[in-house]
C-alpha cells in the first residue's frame, strides 16, 4: 500500500538504534526523507549511510544533537526549520526501586523524556499548522497505563506524554495536523535481545525458544507471547504519519500485545 508520504520530511529522535531506527527505516521505505538524530555524530552518520544505500531515492540527513539541551535544540531548529513529521521517540529507562529514587533522578527523567519532546513539538507544531499538514507522534509505553512498579520514574514520564499529546491535539482542531501517542509493549530492541541471550547463555536453545521461555515465566499476561519487533512499531508509526490516518486525533494507540486489560 502506498502511504502517500513520498518526499515528506520526518525527524525521528533517538533513531540510531532500537525502535527509533526501525521507524526511520520504515518511513524511508515509503519515500520519506528522514532526519536521523542521536548524540553521536559517528553513529548518526552510519545510519544515514545505511538508509541511503537501502533507499537511494530518499535523502536522509544528519540531525546530530543532544535534544535535552535547549541550546542544541535551537541549533537544530535553525538547520531544519520545517518538517512534516515529528516522531518523539528518544527516552531513557531503568529498573529502579521507588525508595531509591532521588529528586535529581525524577528531574532528569522529566527533562529527558518529556521536556525535550515538548520543546520539539512546541516549535514544529506552529509550522505544521501554517503548512496545513503535519504529524506529531509520541512513543510512550504500556507502562503509561499499567505501571509495573519496577520503573516509577519512567512510568511517570510516559503518562505525561499521553496528557501532552491530547493537549496539543486540541490545538489542531479543524486542521490536517494530528498529534497521537503509540504505546508499545515489550519490544525486542538490541539491549533486550542481549539480556535474553545472557539469561539463557548456558542453555542449548534457539533464540525463539529462549524468548518463549522468558515470556512464559516473566510476562504470562502477554497474549502475543513474544516480543514486539521494532519494525512492527515502525509500520504503525508510518501509517499514523500518512494522510490516511487523519482521523486519529489525540489518540492513545495501544500496541502492547494484549498486556493491558481492556475495561469496558
Amino acid at each position: 500500500m502506498d502511504m502517500g508520504l513520498n518526499n515528506k520530511t520526518a525527524l525521528v529522535t533517538g533513531s540510531t538504534k532500537g525502535i527509533g531506527k526501525a521507524i526511520a527505516f520504515e518511513l524511508a521505505r515509503e519515500g520519506v526523507n528522514v532526519l536521523i538524530n542521536g548524540r553521536s555524530n559517528e553513529e548518526v552518520e552510519r545510519i544515514v549511510q545505511e538508509i541511503k544505500l537501502e533507499f537511494p531515492a530518499t535523502s536522509p540527513q544528519n540531525a546530530t544533537a543532544d535534544i535535552v539541551d535547549s541550546k542544541k535544540r535551537e541549533a537544530l531548529f535553525k538547520k531544519y526549520p520545517n518538517i512534516d513529521i515529528l516522531v518523539n521517540n528518544m527516552g531513557i529507562y531503568e529498573i529502579m526501586q521507588y525508595e531509591d529514587i532521588e529528586d535529581e533522578v525524577w528531574e532528569k527523567y522529566f527533562r529527558t523524556n518529556v521536556l525535550a519532546a515538548n520543546g520539539l513539538s512546541k516549535f514544529y507544531l506552529q509550522s505544521m499548522l501554517r503548512n496545513e499538514f503535519g504529524r506529531i507522534i509520541f512513543i510512550a509505553s504500556e507502562e503509561a497505563m499499567m505501571p509495573s512498579g519496577q520503573m516509577p520514574q519512567y512510568c511517570m514520564t510516559k503518562s505525561m506524554l499521553l496528557s501532552l499529546s491530547k493537549t496539543l491535539s486540541k490545538l489542531t482542531r479543524g486542521t490536517e495536523v494530528t498529534v497521537n501517542t503509540i504505546m508499545p509493549g515489550p519490544t525486542l530492541s538490541e539491549n533486550v535481545q542481549q539480556i535474553i541471550e545472557g539469561m539463557y547463555s548456558n542453555e542449548e536453545m534457539s533464540f525463539s525458544d529462549k524468548e518463549k521461555a522468558f515470556m512464559t515465566t516473566n510476562l504470562p499476561q502477554s497474549e502475543l507471547q513474544r516480543f514486539i519487533k521494532p519494525n512492527e512499531i515502525g509500520r504503525l508509526t508510518t501509517f499514523l504519519s500518512s494522510p490516511y490516518a487523519a482521523a486519529f486525533k489525540g489518540s492513545p494507540i495501544r500496541m502492547d500485545g494484549g498486556m493491558v486489560p481492556t475495561i469496558y
